[in-house]
């Protein structure tokens, strides 16, 4: 039996799981959050129910990753460290060098860095990350997974922008996507719950959360998602605004009488989406519970759907039918009436859900009503799996230990 550690960076965070494995057992997972800042949290669950919660100042990554691994010694998790066979590391931006997870050498995680220009705010993090534990941990083999290399071999219709060639050519001007690993973890699993290979299935999943994308599988291809070259573009989201006219921009800007662009781009990022439409909240819970008298908060829902049913509109008539309709992320599998108000706009594709079978939360369930001509189904995404399986395919061979 192997035990891996799968690895969710971010610049405050770190979020991780620890899987027995091939069983697929999670023996431990948590967080570290307030990373960097007074009073930072230090979060694990394990055991039959245990949880454990530690507040003390973790300044830089190198404690955080420390501290973690002397906290699943010090609670019992493991008897000693050699007992973690493998860290998966979850990477935003693999460009277009990385059509696969793999295992890291000086190579790969060099050019891990050297791709930070896609994701500033991610990659260099995620990187150092990697090298702290490959101090802490030299003999175990890490792997890289990356949020675009699912969509790194989409068709070029899909993923160019109709600007000069050569942008693409010489700076990889390009749609890259995101939630790559989670959109790969649900159509597997929606794939399996149909009882069919995925290669032989037009689906579409539908990842609502905080962040929220959309990618369209034709016969096991992702041949198209929402996201571009950042995370940015697509449906409206909690605080972003997804797609919008670039012209828009140098327009608010004189409006705003503002001079950079980072600050333009972070109105975009931070404070747009559901809570600059409703100017309430970025959750769609508080604005589903005040929509009855908040005509904004109303709006904004509106407009989340209208944007969702446009995306599927379009990626019906891209892959000319539909088999399966997957929900996931946080809204998408607790969202009862969010789901019900997608289905309802897409009836004329043939989605149709059963009242009673969709009135749940994020339990893996078969949601269309019966006789639909296309299965909806409610699968919770799970991002950790899918690396620690990765982990387990490119790094847990005959030779690789």
């Amino acid at each position: 039996m192997a035990k891996v550690l799968a690895i969710n960076a971010g610049s405050s965070t770190l979020k991780w799981k620890l899987f027995e494995m091939p069983a697929e057992t999670v023996v431990a997972s948590g967080m570290i959050d307030r990373l960097g800042l007074a009073d930072s949290v230090f979060t694990a669950k394990y055991g039959d129910g245990q949880k454990f919660k530690l507040i003390r100042d973790i300044k830089t990554h190198d404690l955080a990753a420390t501290l973690l691994l002397e906290e699943l010694k010090d609670l019992g998790i493991i008897d000693h460290f050699e007992e973690i066979t493998g860290i998966g590391h979850r990477v935003v931006a693999g460009g277009e060098d990385f059509k696969d997870s793999v295992v890291i050498t000086e190579q790969t995680l060099s050019r891990i860095e050297a791709l930070a220009e896609y994701a500033p705010l991610h990659n260099p993090t995620q990187a150092y990350y990697i090298r702290v534990f490959q101090k802490l941990l030299p003999r175990v083999i890490q792997v890289a997974v990356f949020d675009t290399s699912l969509f790194a071999g989409m068709p070029k219709e899909n993923y160019l922008y109709s600007i000069p060639y050569e942008y693409y050519q010489k700076f990889g001007a390009r749609k890259y996507g995101a939630h790559g690993t989670s959109h790969r973890y649900v159509a597997a699993r929606a794939a399996e719950l149909l009882g069919k290979p995925l290669s032989e299935l037009k689906l579409i999943t539908l990842h609502l959360g905080s962040g929220a994308s959309i990618t369209a599988f034709n016969y096991g291809q992702a041949v198209d998602t929402s996201m571009g070259f950042t995370p940015l573009a697509g449906i409206t989201m909690a605080t972003r605004s997804g797609d919008i006219d670039v012209s828009l921009l140098p327009y608010l800007m004189r409006k705003l009488n503002i001079t950079d662009m980072a600050e333009m781009i972070d109105i975009l990022n931070h404070k747009s989406g559901l809570l600059g439409l409703s100017q309430l909240s970025p959750d769609q819970r508080d604005l589903e519970e005040a929509a009855a008298t908040n005509k904004l908060a109303q709006q904004a829902l509106a407009i989340f759907i209208n944007r969702v049913v446009k995306y599927v509109g379009s990626y019906v008539a891209t892959m000319n039918g539909l088999d399966a309709l997957v929900f996931t992320a946080g809204s998408g599998e607790n969202g009862i009436e969010l789901r019900e108000n997608i289905a309802a706009q897409l009836h004329y594709f043939g989605v149709k859900l059963d009242p009673e079978k969709n009135h749940v939360r994020g339990k893996e369930r078969d949601i269309s009503a019966a006789g639909a001509r296309v299965t909806a189904l409610l699968i919770p995404t799970n991002e950790e799996l899918m690396i620690a399986r990765d982990v387990m395919r490119l790094g847990h061979n005959d030779t690789a230990l």
